[in-house]
């Protein structure tokens, strides 16, 4: 399967993976036994469910080198955390710097133009291809841009094309020479515990794609018979590899920008998503093989009475109830990548819009709106601006045929 960004506009999953954002709350680790309930707006300790004080959790934090903030990218209230979060160090660290996963490396000189002040919103997503390089919306992460300019604060664009990743994931790494990977160097080994996450995806991936034998994968992780099969599959390395190189791509990035001499910051906190921090296995374990040991990692949940995954983060802060936060928005109800002339459509969730629609796996949206459709930004762009019970005209290429549907939107989102 090609591991192209898959953007998802209805579908909200638990985070993952290589190539997509479809961010791994996924880990395969034992949880705990026994529930706790921590209020909303507490931290705890994921291994036994303690109660931190926030001075306690931001000052050990603020004596690190790097600290992850693991998100789920469309949860608007990760997004307040993280910048709440940021703010706190920021007191105990003025001197820091901010990384964010969702600009590849090519956008480094409008980010450094945007920390500058010399640029507006509009063209700060227009220079850094927002729409295509992420794709998610803007609106919950420009208040963290907007601190880093008014405090003078540099940001590093920690990701790579996406289709270095997207050729490692099809080829391998061994077929993708070094001079094309965008300087990036051979990951550090996976550890056990990261394949056996990355198994589970990888089951999960195919079950979208119509692999039957991991039908029911999605909801639990694989069995040993089920993950010798999986591993088994000559595009599991390559999905092991795409992965990894991801991650390696973000910790040389941020190691980087700690050895640059005195315009070092001395703390980098970078917003990634969670499947890149958890458990130590991505990003902080490329970074341990550069040299860089003291990386905290924290994370934002929900669900306060749920146990938590022992060793998954350094401190988890309970959100409350997200879910009534969300604003609502328009759900097409598809996953979908940038074809050679349209959007593909690799996944309809059922009873949505689309499936209601008629819309279906391989389909090809040319048109929306009586728009031509040339990538998945575009056609985010357009289903956003839908309306409450409005109809959006959609011009599909199924086979060689060319299908005109019409996707009724409910009355309340």
């Amino acid at each position: 399967m090609n591991i192209n960004r898959l953007f998802v506009i209805s579908l909200v999953l638990p985070s993952v993976v290589a190539g997509q954002n479809y961010a791994p709350g996924l880990a395969i680790a034992s949880a705990r036994a026994d529930s706790h309930c921590a209020g909303s707006g507490t931290w705890t300790n994921p291994d036994d469910g303690s109660k931190i004080s926030p001075q306690n959790v931001i000052a050990d934090m603020a004596a690190r080198s790097v600290v992850l903030l693991g998100e789920r990218h469309e949860v608007s209230e990760q997004h307040r955390w993280q910048l709440h979060t940021l703010a706190a160090l920021h007191g105990y660290v003025p001197n820091l710097a901010i990384g964010v996963e969702m600009l590849p490396r090519s956008a480094q000189p409008a980010l450094d133009r945007w920390s500058d002040g010399t640029l507006s919103v509009a063209e700060l997503l227009d220079q850094t291809d927002w729409a295509n390089a992420w794709g998610f919306d803007p609106a919950p992460y420009l208040p963290i841009f907007q601190f880093a300019r008014q405090n003078h604060l540099p940001m590093i664009a920690l990701n790579v094309d996406r289709a270095v990743i997207a050729r490692i994931g099809t080829e391998g790494l061994a077929s993708v020479p070094v001079d094309e990977r965008e300087g990036v160097g051979d990951p550090a080994p996976a550890s056990d515990g990261y394949r056996a996450v990355l198994a589970h995806v990888f089951a999960v991936k195919a079950r979208m794609h119509g692999g039957a034998e991991y039908d029911d994968a999605i909801d639990r992780a694989p069995s040993d018979a089920e993950r010798r099969e999986i591993e088994a599959d000559p595009g599991f390395a390559h999905f092991v590899a795409a992965q990894q190189t991801w991650d390696r791509a973000m910790a040389e990035a941020i190691a980087a920008r700690l050895d640059a001499g005195q315009d070092a910051p001395r703390l980098v906190v970078a917003m990634v998503g969670r499947g890149h921090a958890e458990h130590g296995y991505g990003i902080p374990h490329q970074l341990a093989a550069l040299g860089v040991a003291d990386v905290g990692v924290l994370l934002a949940d929900g669900a306060p009475c749920e146990p938590a995954e022992a060793g998954i983060a350094d401190a988890i802060f309970a959100l409350g109830d997200w879910r009534a936060a969300q604003p609502g928005r328009p759900r097409l109800g598809v996953m979908i990548e940038t074809a050679e002339a349209g959007v593909t459509i690799r996944q309809v969730v059922a009873e949505s819009v689309a499936e209601t629609t008629g819309l279906a796996v391989g389909d090809v949206v040319v048109e929306a709106a009586g728009v031509p459709v040339a990538d998945t930004g575009e056609l985010i762009a357009i289903v956003k601006r839908q309306s409450p019970g409005t109809w959006l005209p959609l011009v599909v290429r199924r086979d060689q045929q060319r299908l005109e549907m019409v996707a009724k939107f409910p009355s309340i989102f």
